[in-house]
């Protein structure tokens, strides 16, 4: 494959000279059209140690409107950064909408070094480079241009280089790479033929020359730019036909038996003793670096609010936060819709509890049309991919979904309506989400029968009876962070 970039190609100066201004001026006008359409672009900066990637950084915040550039270099994990899904590095560093994000490192970086170096496994290294695929897919389908050049130098050339470089330009790691240059290669190959698609294909880029390397570059990025300028916004959308419906009204909520009660005296009694209990898992898990993340789901009035209070004072104050998700913010409409939930993924030894949470996507979003119907349709396999990296990781997920009857529903917003102090929880948008009861049933039956993963299992909770459901929600959580701890 890199024979094709080891041809010793070159540029004179003054051919570099004349091509540089015309390609600057048109990079600047596509730039800006790109940030006028909302569209965010993403430029993977890989390659061989001494291919000059920092220089290309350099020429392109040259070249370009930096005001709409923000670079990001990855090299080195942070301890913050250790302590959480490896892809939340990246995601926290995602561009808007009107902006160009450049990766000096990627989501590639370590899995290739891992698996040069003997650390990482065939079938691990290709499941990461799947994990990129469907990561890049899923950031493309969201609208995102991602642009990946890989800057390639002979085994020769980069020899030279650790000799010729001082000690101020050599990279750190620039003697470690050719030394473990054949194997880093081989691991790099694979890696290029695993993620090269139609939709993100690798731009390969000799990188012996300067010139010749920063002008291929530059040419590439305006390519791209230009073409996706050119489509109609969801030319790459895969087409799907699914539209949720089913062939009776039987939905899985429909087992869940909403009879279920407990007697006040038993509920004091096991209500002390759970939360005793999971006091104390909480400061194990915490001792043990153990993250939890739990989910809270259900219908308007179902006792999310209520079952959260109940459990998290069972936690000390200094192991949780409470995520409560409302309509997203300038800032995050933004971004991918999942940007916003993975800047909350707590740090080993602590816990976030949503209420309410990224399944917005496919039920309020899906139900009130608030997104396209494409978008909403391949939520459901973007969830399962996020939920499997949390607890790949290592962090315990716990998915509630509280259900209630529609005449258990009724009663409880009329008693809203009659307390004062509890007025404020029912509004005019409650009353509207109730009459497309039956809109949100199908769309939580899919959500369920799509999400409960073996990885991450929907709970569902019988609600009718408030202080059952608690007891319930609070023996769930303590079984499933024991189990994780045991």
């Amino acid at each position: 494959m890199f024979e094709a970039v080891e041809l010793g190609r070159k540029v004179t100066k003054s051919a570099f000279k004349k091509r540089e201004a015309k390609l600057r001026t048109e990079l600047l006008k596509a730039q800006r059209a790109a940030a006028e359409m909302r569209v965010p672009i993403l430029i993977i900066v890989a390659g061989v140690e001494g291919a000059g990637r920092g220089e290309i950084v350099d020429r392109l915040n040259e070249w370009m409107d930096t005001r709409g550039i923000v670079t990001h270099a990855f090299w080195d994990e942070t301890e913050e950064e250790r302590d959480r899904p490896r892809y939340w590095r990246f995601w926290r560093r995602m561009p808007p909408s009107h902006q160009l994000a450049i990766m000096f490192g990627s989501w590639y970086s370590q899995p290739i070094f891992d698996r040069a170096m003997g650390e990482l496994g065939k079938t691990d290294f290709d499941r990461e480079m799947h994990r990129a695929s469907e990561h890049e897919q899923m950031l493309t389908l969201d609208g995102t241009l991602i642009i990946k050049l890989w800057f390639h130098l002979s085994k020769r050339s980069q020899a030279r280089r650790l000799k010729q470089e001082s000690e101020f330009k050599r990279s750190p790691f620039m003697a470690l790479a050719a030394k473990k240059y054949d194997a880093l290669a081989t691991a790099a190959e694979r890696a290029i033929r695993l993620t090269d698609t139609a939709q993100h294909p690798w731009v390969l880029i000799e990188a012996h020359d300067s010139r010749y390397r920063d002008l291929t570059a530059g040419e590439a990025i305006l390519d791209r730019i230009t073409a996706r300028l050119a489509m109609h916004p969801h030319d790459d959308e895969t087409s799907v036909t699914r539209d949720g419906t089913q062939l009776d009204d039987t939905t899985i909520l429909d087992r869940v038996d909403l009879s279920a009660s407990i007697v006040d005296e038993q509920y004091e009694e096991l209500l002390e003793r759970r939360q005793n209990e999971i006091y104390k898992l909480a400061w194990r898990a915490h001792n043990q670096k153990v993250n939890l993340v739990a989910v809270f789901e259900g219908w308007d009035a179902a006792g999310k609010g209520s079952a959260i209070r109940r459990l998290t004072r069972s936690i000390d104050g200094r192991l949780y936060h409470v995520v409560s998700v409302g309509a997203p913010t300038d800032e995050e409409l933004a971004h991918h819709y999942l940007w916003r939930f993975w800047r909350h993924i707590p740090r080993a030894g602590t816990f976030t509890i949503f209420d309410r949470s990224w399944y917005g996507r496919v039920l309020v979003e899906r139900v009130e049309a608030l997104t396209e119907t494409h978008s909403w349709q391949r939520a459901y396999r973007e969830i399962n991919d996020f939920e499997e990296q949390l607890v790949d990781h290592g962090i315990v997920l716990v998915k509630f979904w509280l259900h209630i009857s529609p005449d258990e529903q009724l009663a409880r917003f009329k008693e809203r309506e009659q307390i004062p102090w509890k007025q404020h929880k029912i509004t005019d948008e409650d009353w509207r989400n109730r009459e497309r009861w039956a809109d949100y049933e199908l769309a939580v039956n899919e959500m369920v029968a799509r999400t409960s993963t073996a990885c991450a299992p929907w709970t569902l909770v019988a609600g009718n009876d408030k202080k059952f459901a608690r007891i319930h929600i609070l023996e769930e959580f303590r079984d499933r962070l024991k189990a994780a701890l045991d």
